[in-house]
């Protein structure tokens, strides 16, 4: 076991004795003793590109600092798994046009599990495994130890709304319409808030509030910059693939859930009956089914259960099934964008949201994870925020079917605003995010499950 600096040390010994000139890869791992926070680590480093996960049942956390390569594509990410070894994983995401993508191989890992802490440094090289080994030596050299996490203190310049209220109202119209013909069975609209602050805010110190008090979420920072990073804290698996078994699921129906323990159960009572919410969530649920039928065998869907985070309450089915040729790409090209954050049928909602929706989603609604040979999972990048210098955009969406009500949608993606509104300098009234009222609620009994995995 070693301290932080003494694995650096050890690090760099072993380096000095790789003086292979041929291709190859190797992983250098030391085990840590009396770990410290990775995101503490992660925030004191000045290399880029960096990402910090965990992940929703909170049993894994992976901090990454540097890259060895990049990939614009998921596609050429699962190309380069093929030269490595099986169990390492590339790293990264996909924005909502799935075409638009960031992945790296990073130079080094930070992982705390089951098993403890270590810190893995990769070398990979198609020439010369030492000249690799040089590059990384200058990288250690430029490591630092953990300082205290930044602190989330700013003054709010104004804020500016995507569409605003009324606005958003007649797009809701305008999809109700466009349903009523048949076009359409549902369609998710989103919206942006963007805050101005007088200073830039540090992400990490962000991600760390969301860890606090949004549970059994992945929790995810992508830092591509000095300037720039996305945080999210996501409850919704895209999908999980171990050897060729498939994991997905529909996330789709939404109340909000009450700090008053009755409310709170009466509110998932009234979602697990509701025929509106019912329906989203099916609707999602046939949308996958029918995309995954021809790569998958054995696709069974679990029965509906409710997912309980801080503020809000979701209706979750899970799906499973044996793929028939292994593939992360196909996989990308047939769930992403699922139902639940585009509409169904895909072709004709993703061009209505194209006319109507006057948004640039840019990560919101996309996905991050990793892939390699055994296995890849990704998380659908929802209650995110983009913090570009001075401002903070945060995303919100709701799907719209038949007998939506326009402002219960917009009260709906104000909630889900405030998964990362709430813990900003401010809090809550910085984004005028506010809780729905309680609906009524059915005197029914129903099981009602955390989400875990």
């Amino acid at each position: 076991m070693y301290s932080l600096s003494a694995a650096y040390a050890a690090l760099l010994a072993q380096l000095a004795d790789i003086h292979s000139d041929e291709a190859g890869c190797r992983a250098l791992t030391v085990p840590l003793d009396a770990a410290g926070d990775s995101l503490a680590w992660l925030s004191a480093q000045s290399l880029r590109p960096q990402l910090w996960w965990q992940h929703r049942s909170g049993h894994e956390q992976v901090a990454l600092c540097g890259a060895i390569a990049r990939y614009q594509t998921l596609y050429q990410a699962e190309q380069a798994c093929r030269r490595l070894p099986s169990n390492w994983r590339i790293w990264g995401g996909n924005r909502f046009e799935a075409a638009n993508s960031f992945f790296f191989l990073p130079r080094l890992m930070w992982r705390h599990d089951r098993s403890g802490d270590r810190l893995t440094l990769f070398l990979y090289s198609e020439h010369s495994l030492r000249e690799d080994a040089d590059v990384a030596v200058r990288f250690l050299q430029q490591l630092r130890l953990p300082q205290p996490l930044p602190t989330l203190t700013a003054n709010l310049q104004r804020r500016d709304c995507q569409p605003e209220q009324a606005e958003w109202c007649q797009r809701v119209e305008t999809a109700l319409a466009t349903i009523a013909t048949g076009v359409l069975e549902k369609v998710v609209l989103a919206r942006s808030a963007d805050l101005f602050w007088d200073r830039p805010l540090p992400p990490e110190a962000l991600l760390a509030a969301s860890r606090r008090v949004n549970p059994r979420c992945y929790q995810v920072m992508l830092r591509f910059d000095d300037d720039s990073a996305l945080v999210c804290a996501s409850p919704e698996r895209l999908w999980l693939r171990q050897q060729n078994e498939l994991l997905t699921e529909a996330l789709a129906g939404t109340v909000a859930r009450d700090s008053q323990p009755d409310v709170a159960r009466q509110q998932a009572q009234w979602l697990l009956h509701d025929r509106k919410n019912r329906r989203e969530n099916g609707l999602v649920v046939e949308d996958i089914c029918q995309r995954l039928r021809r790569m998958v065998s054995g696709l069974e869907v679990m029965p509906v259960e409710l997912v309980r985070l801080r503020n809000l309450q979701h209706l979750r089915r899970r799906i499973h099934g044996e793929l028939r040729s292994r593939s992360d790409a196909l996989c990308l090209q047939r769930l992403q964008p699922t139902a639940a954050v585009a509409g169904l049928p895909r072709a004709a909602a993703r061009a209505f949201l194209q006319r109507h929706e006057q948004l640039n989603r840019d990560w919101y609604a996309g996905s991050l994870g990793f892939i390699s040979r055994q296995k890849s999972e990704f998380c659908v990048t929802l209650r995110c925020a983009w913090l570009c210098g001075e401002r903070v955009r945060l995303y919100g969406g709701a799907g719209i079917v038949a007998g939506s009500d326009p402002l219960l949608e917009w009260q709906e993606t104000e909630n889900k605003m405030a998964a990362l509104a709430a813990l900003l300098p401010g809090g809550t009234a910085a984004s005028r995010a506010a809780s729905a009222e309680s609906p009524a609620a059915a005197e029914v009994s129903s099981a009602v499950v955390d989400a875990e995995s």
